[in-house]
C-alpha cells in the first residue's frame, strides 16, 4: 500500500509541474502578444481652400482611399478614407486640422 501511494504522489507531483510549466508557457506567449488597438474608419467629405492645400500626417492615421465628388455647379470636393488608432487621433482632431469638412461616415473596425 505504501508503494502505491508513494507512486501516486509522485504521479501528481510529475502532473502538477506540468501543469505549472504549461500555465507558465502559456502566460510567456500572452505576455509577448500585441495589445489589440481600437481602430475606426472614417470617411471624410474634405473641401480644400486650392490645390496646393497640405495632407496632415499624425501618429495613428493612416489616409486610404480618395475621389472627387461633384457638389454641384462644377465645384467638386475631396472624399477621402482614413483609418485612426482611437486613443491618438478622434474626429475632433481631424476637424481642428482641415478647415473645411463633415464626417460622411464612420465606422469601429
Amino acid at each position: 500500500p505504501d508503494l502505491i501511494s508513494q507512486q501516486d504522489q509522485e504521479e501528481s507531483e510529475e502532473a502538477k509541474r506540468l501543469r505549472e510549466e504549461r500555465l507558465a508557457q502559456y502566460e510567456s506567449k500572452k505576455a509577448k502578444k500585441p495589445a489589440l488597438v481600437a481602430k475606426s474608419s472614417i470617411l471624410l467629405d474634405v473641401k480644400p481652400w486650392d490645390d496646393e492645400t497640405d495632407i496632415i500626417q499624425a501618429d495613428g492615421l493612416v489616409w486610404d482611399s480618395s475621389k472627387l465628388v461633384p457638389v454641384g455647379y462644377g465645384i467638386k470636393k475631396l472624399q477621402i478614407q482614413c483609418v485612426v488608432e482611437d486613443d491618438k487621433v478622434g474626429t475632433d482632431m481631424l476637424e481642428e486640422w482641415i478647415t473645411s469638412m463633415d464626417l460622411a461616415a464612420f465606422n469601429k473596425i
